[in-house]
């Protein structure tokens, strides 16, 4: 206020005092029983080419409320209310709810903590948005803007107790009722809404969910986090389906019914799952440019009313699979096992196998070596076949060297007489090899596991403070690319036995050429590629090398490469007569055939 604007407002007041004084006249007193009791009306309202006039004497709560009715209609009363939270609790997770909304505010789990052990929040108000929109007479109306007034009870069903949390918002006939319920031992919360009392104020027989959330930081190494973190969803025909992993963006809309929704990380998912289906599935997600969430995901969905009521369940839980798979169907892809030829080893063989030793061992590095065993011992037939398949070919190699010296000028005619050789022989080129090609997907399928098993998280061993991340024991001023800005221990470990182990093997093969200095080039590779992959990975791969070496040196002093050379000697005499089998005889057929084609068009 300025000097002028100071000196009107106080001549102002000195007319009205002088106004008050000396002109103002006092009314006369009226005679109790000639008095008419009248209450003025506070409003008076007139309305002039559709504009609401409330006069001076109108009260705020007056006004509030005739805005309310015009914008809202019976959901008006409903509007006005004091938010408060509530919380729902069990022993794996505390949620919070707003009684603005009803809707949940925070989910903590219980039993894990952040990188650098704070709680472990997986959903809060200031990352993550959840809105429940209707379409009323008025317009769309989102639930977030009504009171609800909340009750707690409990209930115990076949032993396991139950907490409940009611809440109510209404207005006259209106009704909206939410209701939650979080059992013991459970992930999930179950979720029932109900309208009742709306009449035709409620335009569309289905409700609209915005899900808005930008997660949350949980792990050491961000960047490891972005690459296992996505939206995955299931339609209500059994197909999985999910957005990219590599993409800083990517959005999809899903017409057919959708049964859940999740916003999946490396460890944890949160999910909405429908009691019968979702429409109209709109997902996007990115990556943003800052560090302050690891992806921003958004899912938009229609949830059909049956009556006025509609159930539906959320999940905020670890990616374990033996959990996920009980939740509902196909809920366990949000853990990735791995393609198909590798997946099934994860599902019914690794994951029983690591849930059996937990229950005897709590140190999770000694559960690695004992996999390991385990899987080795299981596969010594064919590492064992594998082995003399590798030794039958050294013993011939003589006479393969001998064809080379005869036909290494033809090819074809070189290739002809190996196949008649091994024919005579008794020894298949390729004996040695498939035996190892059926370990392969036990190899594989380690690949998939460790990175995303949540029972690594963590958990420490030797100089590895956390198994489910890299163990670096040199940090480097620089970074080389393609391999990091660190040193991993059990990477170079792995590096050294499986060049090791290739020596022994190239020996024990006589492997010679371009393949033998290809078997020292790969761990190089791995090396660069696995050494910012889970320490566990790692640490599992250099004990099979350890292993798979000791297993083969183990062999090697009970089999005798003349007693090879005798039975090959004894198959050769025993078959000299013995009539090609039509395998051979198509073979060779073709063999002659391109020859004689290459021939022609020289």
């Amino acid at each position: 206020m300025d000097r002028n604007q100071a000196t009107g407002l106080i001549l102002f007041a000195v007319v009205l005092l002088v106004y008050s004084i000396f002109f103002a006249t006092t009314p006369e007193p009226v005679r109790e029983e000639n008095q008419q009791t009248t209450v003025p009306s506070q409003t008076e309202e007139t309305e002039t080419g559709g504009d609401l006039l409330i006069q001076f004497a109108a009260e705020p709560d007056s006004i509030q409320d005739i805005i309310a009715q015009r914008q809202f209609g019976i959901f008006a009363p409903m509007t006005r209310g004091t938010e408060e939270t509530v919380t729902l609790e069990n022993d794996k997770m505390i949620v919070t709810f707003s009684t603005k909304g009803a809707e949940i505010s925070r989910v903590e789990l219980k039993d894990f903590k952040t990188w650098d052990q704070r709680p472990l929040v997986i959903l809060d108000e200031n990352s993550s948005d959840i809105d429940y929109s209707i379409q009323t007479d008025k317009g769309p109306l989102s639930l977030n803007q009504l009171f609800f007034n909340p009750t707690l009870s409990s209930s115990e069903t076949e032993g396991i107790k139950s907490n409940i949390l009611t809440f109510t918002a209404q207005a006259g006939n209106a009704r909206i009722t939410r209701t939650y319920e979080l059992r013991e031992g459970q992930y999930t919360l179950e979720k029932n809404l109900e309208f009742s009392g709306l009449g035709n104020t409620l335009k569309e027989n289905q409700v609209q969910i915005l899900w808005d959330d930008r997660l949350q930081r949980q792990e050491q190494d961000i960047e490891e986090s972005r690459r296992k973190t996505n939206i995955n969803f299931f339609t209500t025909a059994g197909s999985h389906d999910d957005l990219s992993l590599t993409s800083s963006s990517d959005e999809a809309d899903i017409k057919e019914p959708v049964k859940w929704v999740s916003f999946s990380q490396r460890f944890f998912t949160s999910a909405i799952i429908a009691g019968s289906q979702f429409n109209n599935v709109s997902l996007k997600q990115e990556t943003p440019s800052d560090t302050l969430s690891i992806k921003n995901m958004k899912a938009s969905m229609l949830l059909p009313l049956d009556n006025g009521r509609a159930e539906l369940t959320y999940f905020f839980g670890p990616n374990n699979y033996n959990i996920l798979k009980k939740v509902t169907p196909g809920f366990e892809h949000n853990v990735d096992m791995g393609y198909f030829f590798v997946s099934w080893v994860n599902k019914y063989i690794i994951v029983n196998l690591f849930q059996f030793l937990e229950k005897y061992f709590s140190n999770y590095g000694v559960i690695i070596i004992l996999i390991v065993l385990i899987i080795k011992l299981a596969l010594f037939p064919l590492t064992y076949k594998s082995y003399i398949g590798m030794a039958k070919m050294r013993v011939i190699k003589p006479e393969i060297d001998e064809l080379k010296e005869k036909f290494g000028n033809d090819p074809a005619k070189m290739q002809q007489e190996q196949m008649k050789l091994f024919g005579q022989l008794g020894v298949s080129p390729i004996s040695g090899c498939l035996p190892m090609l059926l370990q392969m997907p036990f190899l594989f399928a380690m690949f998939f596991f460790f990175p995303n098993s949540i029972e690594l998280r963590q958990e420490s061993f030797l100089w590895a403070h956390d198994l489910s991340t890299y163990d670096a024991i040199v940090r480097l001023p620089f970074t080389i690319p393609f391999y990091g800005a660190h040193v991993s221990l059990f990477t170079l470990l792995m590096t050294i036995s499986q060049i090791a182990y290739t020596h022994f093997n190239n020996q024990l093969t006589a492997q010679t050429g371009p393949m033998k200095n290809l078997g020292y080039i790969m761990p190089v590779i791995f090396m660069f590629v696995l050494n910012s992959f889970p320490a566990a990975l790692s640490f599992y791969y250099f004990v099979s090398n350890m292993v798979t070496f000791g297993q083969q040196a183990l062999i090697k002093m009970f089999v005798d490469d003349a007693k090879i050379r005798e039975k090959i000697e004894e198959y050769r005499k025993k078959n000299v007569n013995k009539k090609k089998s039509k395998f051979q005889q198509k073979l060779e057929e073709a063999m002659k055939a391109a020859e004689a084609n290459k021939k022609k068009k020289d």
